[in-house]
């Protein structure tokens, strides 16, 4: 699949008011183009201030012009940088300015697919660019640089290397029917997919790390009305994000917030409480609790330690509740009941005492948390997407296939095979067109 010859162009830097803004074009004969803007010749990787012209001569705005020969660019194309000011407007004349001159709009995510296109980056690389943009913490953004700059790869194509010389050994012996596979072969064979199949599971738990920074964990809370919900949303997200009040009801309708915990995106969902009621609206925001529910990565189950003994409208909620989800059972208002906070097992789940109005216990809340989620800290995190968990996943289970086949030369470079289409999957070696512009699409545009 050839890059495009024509030129595109866009406003690179976010909507909105802004003190620089930056329009970016990538194409070819661009000397010639930036002369027309400019009004004068531009030296290759050399800021010049300038003003950008209309058609008629008026000046649209007063900026540094850029301009980066092929391929040392980030398209691998030509590639000019007009740096302006921030308004909305001037940002929109100098676009339409280079669009008269002949280039195109461009479509979502298109520079960096033209920079995959122009080997530039593999397909990893340019999924990482949109990570990083879209990071919202810290460690999601480390994690998104570590992939951009291709530690991720380097740790596929490594596997990738192994494997292949795996598969050249396997398929010599094909090559020489006569020759039957001794001890020693199959020894080798085993050794080196026993050290394949760890180095996949030791990416695979990176990647599914990464991929909970990227995507966030879904957090839903549930209770029975006037359980706490609202007051254990506020404190865990630190500020007054839903009402708190005396009234059961009181929250009518799913109420989402995004925090962090430790540098851990969760988005946390305050649900409806779960009762039976005649209120219409109510109703409408109870079926929402239970799709919100349906998509949960993990329930915080909300009980109100002040009353003896559980509430039968407990009961009901508890059966309600994905039998597959993890769950936390928060005993709340630990500050009425007088009991201390901390945490206890009951038949394999996790019993939490705490006080959303003191705080109490929050702490112990955060660290079960993330435990529950698979969270834990680790180095070389590297930022990954579902279809590179799943790539991850069908070549471990490849290799798996493949040393049980030790025996079968001809099933055991199949499985090898697959193994490594899988991989290669990732970086983008062996990717259909139709998946790449569904991950390109999904960038914004101007990246």
């Amino acid at each position: 699949m050839a890059p495009k010859p024509d030129n595109i162009a866009a406003i690179a830097t976010a909507p909105g008011r802004g003190g620089i803004g930056v329009v970016r074009v990538s194409g070819s004969g661009l000397l010639h183009f930036a002369a027309l803007l400019t009004g004068r010749q531009l030296t290759p990787r050399f800021a010049t201030f300038t003003p950008f012209f209309a058609a008629d001569g008026a000046i649209l705005d007063k900026g540094i012009a850029l301009y980066f020969p092929s391929p040392h660019s980030y398209t691998g194309e030509e590639v000019l940088e007009l740096q302006g000011h921030g308004g909305p407007a001037v940002l929109q004349s100098v676009l339409q300015r280079c669009l008269e001159l002949g280039a195109r709009l461009a479509q979502p995510g298109e520079f960096t697919q033209r920079a995959f296109l122009n080997d530039k980056m593999d397909l990893a690389q340019a999924e990482s660019v949109a990570d990083l943009i879209d990071a919202t913490t810290e460690q999601a953004a480390r994690s998104a640089m570590r992939s951009l700059q291709g530690e991720f790869s380097a740790a596929i194509n490594s596997v990738v290397a192994q494997l292949i010389e795996l598969r050249m050994h396997v398929e010599a012996t094909l090559d020489f029917p006569e020759e039957e596979i001794g001890d020693t072969d199959r020894q080798l064979c085993a050794g080196k997919l026993s050290f394949l199949l760890r180095e996949v599971a030791r990416i695979e738990e990176l990647a599914t790390l990464g991929s909970i920074l990227r995507e966030g964990a879904q957090v839903v809370l549930v209770g029975a009305p006037n359980a706490g919900k609202s007051s254990l949303l506020n404190r865990l997200a630190g500020e007054e994000v839903a009402l708190v009040s005396e009234i059961p009801g009181t929250t009518r309708d799913a109420i989402r917030q995004a925090l962090q915990v430790r540098g851990v995106p969760l988005h946390l969902v305050d649900t409806a409480g779960l009762r039976q009621t005649d209120d219409a609206v109510e109703k409408m925001g109870i079926a929402r609790t239970q799709l919100a529910l349906s998509r949960a990565d993990v329930v915080l189950v909300l009980l109100d330690e002040s009353h003896q003994r559980a509430e039968p409208q407990d009961n009901a909620i508890l059966a309600q509740l994905p039998a597959k989800v993890p769950r936390l059972y928060l005993h709340n208002k630990i500050d009425l009941s007088g009991h201390a906070s901390g945490a206890e097992m009951r038949n394999g789940e996790a019993h939490l005492y705490l006080s959303a109005k003191t705080g109490a216990g929050i702490e112990a809340l955060q660290e079960k948390l993330l435990e529950t989620i698979g969270w834990h800290q680790e180095t070389g995190i590297f930022m990954a997407r579902e279809r590179h968990l799943e790539a991850l996943s069908a070549a471990g289970h490849r290799l798996i296939e493949a040393s049980q086949q030790l025996g079968h030369p001809e099933l055991l470079a199949e499985e090898l095979r697959h193994a490594q289409r899988a991989l290669n999957s990732i970086t983008g070696e062996f990717t259909a067109d139709d998946l790449l512009g569904e991950i390109f699409s999904r960038f914004c545009i101007g990246k």
